[in-house]
């Protein structure tokens, strides 16, 4: 939504930012595992998604009965901190 002030000649943007769902991020993460994670958090999905591989790969799959809590405990207290910074104001567009 635009809107031009006469005066000035300027225009206001306005962007409304909408929460994450704390409950969408856990099922995804419990179901993808580090894809999961890109709804939460981009950059962590990224380094988990090179973890699993390399722990899956060394441990023939078993280390991913660790990392895949790890992703699932990640992509919540991600969620939180975005909906916190949401909420204060520090977010911004």
């Amino acid at each position: 939504m635009s809107d031009v002030n006469p005066d000035t000649n300027t225009v206001k943007t306005i962007v409304a930012l909408s929460p994450k769902n704390m409950g969408l991020s856990l099922m995804l993460t419990f179901l993808f595992g580090s894809i999961g994670m890109f709804y939460s958090t981009v950059m962590g999905a990224i380094i988990m998604l090179v973890v699993e591989v390399v722990v899956g790969i060394v441990t023939f799959g078993f280390g991913l009965l660790v990392t895949h809590p790890v992703c699932m405990i990640w992509g919540a207290l991600a969620v939180k901190s975005y909906n916190n910074k949401l909420l204060s104001g520090e977010l911004r567009a």
